[in-house]
């Protein structure tokens, strides 16, 4: 097992490097990169001018001269602005060197997890990774444990109990939940619960409450999940819905597979038979979709969520930092989220095993 560790650590590498390198191509021949929204900011917003040049200690080049034809041809926005001051922002934003150039020496960084400072927060990416963790964390790891709380031991009920009323009932309850995408039902919650036309149950924003660090420590927990049940029950009802269809499925093809007529015959109990032989083989598949889902539910399933409950973290940041063309949080997200997406599909590999020891990756390998 060692030896399929150490190959699959090494093969991060170059999937990291091509994820980067995709990326990274494409975001270039996007339009409207960095200098031109400094452009669009200084030449549309005239209060700011003053205020945003000299920070750069440039406020004499916002004035008068014609930008070169050059520089008009490509920055849309740039004629009327100084061609020094365009030249300056140019290598303010690393846009002064090749590109290729600006690929390595990125990535030289991002090796030793130096990510950069955001080009328009004045603060480091990982600064601002930091502070918005807690709340991505808090919606991802509720939001998974609660799915495959529900989802699993539903699951197999169904499956135990296919073709019965129970079943036919909660297939309803989980077709519907399919059917709702997670940012209506939000909306539905924070109108029923929140304060809307009905009760007012809960907090309409925030992931604590103003007076937080004055309460004692049993109240701060009791707030903390205050004010996550709305949100975390908005996003449950996606994933829960389709990991129970899964989980059934699953046990369905394996209920109906010959070793567990040959375990029923041989008299052991239904429930030795579901839990001792059935389980582990029809959990493998829910287990490979883990990584994945946790992925997706903790850093991309939340953005519509953290928009309509103000809940401030990674989705609305990395949706703030593509709409400005942020390039540092941008990448430095990227890198970061993609190297925890492998890193999450190698544990995935190894739960394989702690499930059904059976299974030899070195051994399929050969």
């Amino acid at each position: 097992m060692s030896a399929y560790i150490i190959r699959r650590l090494l093969l991060m590498v170059p999937t990291l490097f091509a994820i980067m390198l995709i990326n990274f191509l494409v975001i270039q021949i996007a339009p409207g990169g960095p200098v031109e929204q400094m452009i669009s900011q200084l030449t549309g917003v005239g209060a700011d001018i003053t205020e945003r040049a000299s920070r750069s200690g440039s406020t004499e080049m916002l004035s008068t001269g014609a930008a070169s034809d050059s520089f008009g041809d490509k920055y849309r926005g740039a004629q009327g602005l100084d061609p020094d001051f365009i030249r300056e922002l140019e290598k303010r934003f690393g846009f002064d060197k090749p590109l290729y150039e600006r690929f390595v020496d990125m990535m030289k960084k991002y090796l030793l997890f130096d990510f950069g400072e955001s080009f328009f927060r004045d603060r480091s990416v990982v600064d601002l990774v930091l502070d918005k963790m807690p709340v991505s964390i808090s919606l991802g790891v509720w939001t998974t444990l609660l799915v495959y709380l529900i989802s699993i031991p539903l699951g197999i009920t169904k499956a135990v109990r296919d073709g019965s009323r129970f079943d036919v009932w909660t297939s309803l309850v989980v077709v519907i939940g399919t059917a709702i995408p997670s940012f209506l039902f939000a909306v539905f919650l924070l109108v029923l619960f929140a304060g809307g036309s009905y009760f007012d149950w809960f907090p309409l924003a925030g992931l604590t409450s103003e007076n937080w660090a004055s309460l004692s420590w049993p109240a701060r927990i009791l707030d903390y999940f205050w004010h996550l049940a709305l949100p975390v029950m908005a996003m449950t009802i996606g994933g829960f819905a389709t990991l129970t269809m899964l989980t059934k499925n699953s046990f369905l093809d394996q209920i109906n597979q010959q070793y567990v007529m040959t375990a029923r015959a041989k008299g052991l109990s239904e429930k030795r038979v579901l839990y001792g032989h059935v389980f582990r083989n029809a959990m493998l598949i829910v287990i490979a979709g883990f990584p994945s889902a946790f992925i997706g539910i903790l850093f991309t399933g939340s953005l519509l969520i953290e928009i309509i409950f103000s809940l401030d973290g990674l989705g609305l940041l990395g949706f703030e930092a593509a709409f400005a063309r942020d390039y540092p949080v941008m990448f430095g997200t990227l890198f970061f989220f993609s190297l925890l997406g492998l890193v999450m599909s190698l544990v995935g590999d190894l739960t394989y095993t702690l499930v059904d020891p059976r299974i030899d990756f070195e051994s399929r390998e050969r």
